[in-house]
């Protein structure tokens, strides 16, 4: 099933991997002259409580950013809020020689990448763009989105604008009726589930609202409707909310709105000022619908450092910088499995996880991807233009896990 999700617009289901995309587009770049393995040319930086060693990048065998990987300790120490550190991979415990493999094989596969980062204990040890990307690049994240969304949510509950998961999505909107075109043939069956739709079963990919994840369907949403809201709530019920998984882009918008509606602000303003502030963030561009809320499913564009802070954040437990940005029993939650997407993959809030619980992603159409594995300290983020994704599962997988030792 996410293999043919790969089609669709906005929205990515992963079906054989943890990195969304590969593929062979005939637009696709030869990347047959990869390069070496390259540190990054930003100089660390001094972290609260670590001794930095500010040496030139091109010294790959000194120690650029003084963290070794024993102390893992020391490393969650440093925070990329103004700029990330840069290392050898060595330094890191990190085989570089792997992570050349790695671009060598994306060459021959002649993968569409346009980024490659990969960051080891606080620290990047492999950064690599393929023209014409470079560092100041952004990407459109298409369902990345969502788990950007699903940090707000966990905030917003933290901060007692959202009672709990628990909470009926009707409730956010009274007053207002959602029974569709054909109210007359809607059963009181369906009422009343529509009635019991939770906010967990919108993280959870679980309303039992009938939904199309497909370009047509969101072709009619920007054509024909401008209240995306009624749009996804007017659609009839086919399941009981919490018993089965559908992709939905519209329960992801629908997040959104809510986020909106609890805390009186718009939800750029409210990330702004909770999550995208506190990350060293800066005025991100995000899409809107024609109301003004910032699309739930996707739209939301950044580079690929800023993408891998959100990853960073939660492999870190939601703290940041001493501060408790999302919290900890949030992160916890949503990346634990909720549900089975399919046969290979479970879900949780608004993330895709690995049936061996090894690691987490924020996966987005064509390739974007936020990889964080949690045994070793390591955040991977991926931007491509790409339309299936096994051969980059293999870069993730094959090349890249297998360079980073394990910790103590």
């Amino acid at each position: 099933m996410i293999k043919s999700v790969w089609t669709l617009s906005c929205a990515v289901l992963i079906a054989a991997a943890l990195v969304a995309c590969s593929g062979k587009p005939a637009s696709a770049p030869a990347l047959s002259s990869v390069g070496t393995v390259r540190i990054s040319t930003q100089l660390p930086r001094k972290a609260e409580g670590v001794d930095i060693k500010v040496v030139d990048p091109k010294t790959a065998g000194q120690k650029a950013a003084g963290v070794k990987a024993s102390n893992w300790k020391t490393a969650a120490n440093i925070w990329p809020t103004k700029g990330w550190f840069s290392s050898s991979p060595e330094d890191q415990d990190v085989d570089g020689a792997k992570l050349q493999a790695a671009l060598e094989f994306a060459g021959k596969q002649g993968l569409a990448l346009h980024s490659v980062l990969v960051i080891r204990h606080g620290s990047i040890v492999l950064e690599k763009y393929f023209a014409p990307n470079d560092a100041a690049s952004t990407h459109l994240l298409y369902s990345c989105t969502k788990s950007f969304v699903s940090a707000l949510v966990g905030i917003a509950i933290g901060k007692g604008y959202i009672t709990d998961v628990n909470r009926p999505v009707v409730s956010f909107f009274p007053g207002r009726s959602f029974v569709g075109a054909n109210s007359a043939h809607v059963s009181p069956q369906q009422i009343l589930y529509k009635q019991t739709i939770t906010v967990e079963n919108l993280l959870t990919m679980s309303s039992g609202l009938d939904w199309s994840e497909a370009d047509g369907t969101y072709s009619k949403m920007y054509s024909s409707s401008t209240d995306w809201v009624k749009f996804v709530l007017d659609a009839p019920m086919v399941a009981q909310p919490g018993r089965s998984f559908t992709y939905s882009s519209g329960s992801s918008h629908l997040l959104s709105a809510i986020i909106q509606k609890a805390s009186g602000m718009n939800t750029y303003e409210f990330a702004r000022e909770n999550l995208f502030g506190p990350l060293g963030i800066k005025d991100p561009s995000w899409d809107r619908d024609p109301s003004g809320i910032p699309i739930g499913g996707w739209g939301l564009s950044l580079t690929p450092r800023d993408m891998a802070k959100l990853g960073y954040l939660y492999l870190h437990g939601g703290l940041w910088e001493g501060k408790q940005v999302v919290p900890v029993s949030w992160v916890r939650d949503s990346t634990r499995p909720h549900i089975r997407a399919d046969v290979n993959w479970q879900y949780g809030y608004q993330w895709w996880l690995d049936p061996s619980r090894s690691f987490f992603a924020a996966i987005g159409r064509y390739g974007q991807g936020i990889f964080v594995v949690p045994g070793l300290d390591l955040v991977v983020v991926f931007t491509a233009h790409m339309d299936s994704g096994d051969p980059e599962v293999d870069l993730l997988k094959k090349y890249i896990i297998p360079a980073c030792s394990p910790g103590p």
